[in-house]
């Protein structure tokens, strides 16, 4: 490779910065690689989601948030939480459904949590997280803070009706949140092209007050510049940001997916813009590290993944008796202690009135019983046009 561009050497950031960038996209990668080897051995359950080839977008979106900022995922989140510093054990063990997972097990794949390091979960639900990011920003913005939340989300999740209803309220209301569109070209097995009559999905947002932006989400320099611009705009201007990362996921959609929809060439194609070794060799170009240095980078990461498995084989699963524990927080004092009010079952009334008094006399009762639980509890309510 011949002496990279000016251009690209003036754009990276502190040597020691753009090692750690590049460690962290090589640990996500193994981290990924060994997850589908566990999937493979049924060590793992239920769905499995890997990002492989969206690196550059999950750590150049990621790197450009503060460490008081949030994170809201998809279920494909694994990356999400190891950039966000949740250990690679508590990942995999999470995976695993052991007690020592980020979740206690809870959340496997698709839902896992860690809330101390502001990585709000990934979500099962298609576009099921942009709500979820409004009400983190709107919680910000209400306790007056200069905190910026980041929602990151597939292209087929813009065809949900929470995409528009979410990034209209936003601007409405003018919340701190970014809202990232992952492009990987699919939609699970659907094209982009074939799933939306408007591909250029920055422009997305433009009829609900949202203006939008593009990266190219397989440079992790394009990536950061371009969400630290996004996200310092929201900070200060107290408004939405719609970014669409142009990237593509290597593998399937799923563990379960055949991937019939594509061909081996294409796949082979953006193969060859892999981010990982792109990044690498503009490093060592630039002289930030040398080949001794990279390849200590892969051989640390493959190090702690391997030591990420041997932690989640041997640590136990959940009890059946815990089965209803993780369910409600009774109030923010008590963070992680949660626990089911048992009242003797009452029998449902027959008629449709009783029912509807019933109901209301219900959600009457918990509207009162939430804000003396949590002093900072906001309710919202929805009127019917």
């Amino acid at each position: 490779m011949g002496a990279p561009a000016k251009a690209d050497v003036a754009r990276l950031p502190e040597p020691d910065v753009a090692r750690e960038w590049l460690a962290t996209m090589t640990l996500i990668r193994r981290f990924e690689e060994r997850a589908g080897e566990m999937y493979a051995r049924a060590k793992v359950g239920g769905f499995l989601h890997l990002s492989i080839g969206e690196e550059a977008t999950i750590v150049g979106s990621a790197r450009a948030l503060r460490t008081t900022d949030y994170l809201v995922s998809t279920y494909r989140s694994h990356g999400h939480a190891l950039v966000r510093g949740t250990p690679p054990e508590k990942v995999m063990a999470e995976l695993f459904g052991r007690v020592d997972g980020c979740s206690r097990g809870r959340g496997g794949s698709m839902h896992m949590f860690d809330l101390e390091r502001r990585f709000m979960g990934g979500y099962g639900i298609v576009g099921g997280n942009l709500p979820i990011a409004a009400g983190v920003a709107l919680a910000s913005d209400y306790t007056g803070t200069d905190e910026v939340t980041l929602c990151t989300f597939g292209d087929g999740a813009c065809n949900q009706g929470t995409f528009g209803e979410t990034l209209n309220l936003a601007a409405l209301w003018r919340l701190p949140v970014v809202f990232m569109v992952t492009n990987n070209q699919f939609g699970m097995g659907t094209a982009l092209q074939r799933h939306s009559a408007v591909t250029d999905l920055r422009r997305k947002g433009e009829g609900l007050g949202v203006p939008g932006m593009s990266c190219d989400g397989m440079d992790v320099l394009d990536t950061h510049a371009v969400l630290s611009w996004a996200v310092e705009r929201v900070r200060t201007e107290r408004r939405p940001v719609l970014v669409e990362a142009i990237t593509y996921r290597f593998r399937g959609h799923s563990m379960a997916d055949p991937e019939q929809y594509r061909t081996k060439e294409e796949v082979a194609q953006w193969r060859e813009r892999d981010p990982i070794p792109a990044f690498g060799e503009l490093l060592l170009g630039a002289g930030v590290l040398d080949e001794r240095q990279r390849e200590q980078i892969d051989a640390d990461a493959v190090a702690r993944v391997d030591a990420a498995v041997q932690f989640a084989e041997s640590s136990p699963h959940p009890e059946p008796d815990s089965l209803y524990d993780d369910v409600y927080v009774l109030d923010r004092a008590r963070w992680g202690t949660y626990s089911v009010k048992t009242t003797d079952p009452q029998a449902h009334p027959s008629s449709p009135a009783e029912r509807q008094r019933d109901d209301a006399a219900q959600a009457a009762d918990g509207a009162d019983e939430i804000p003396q639980q949590m002093s900072d509890a906001l309710l919202l309510g929805e009127e019917a046009t």
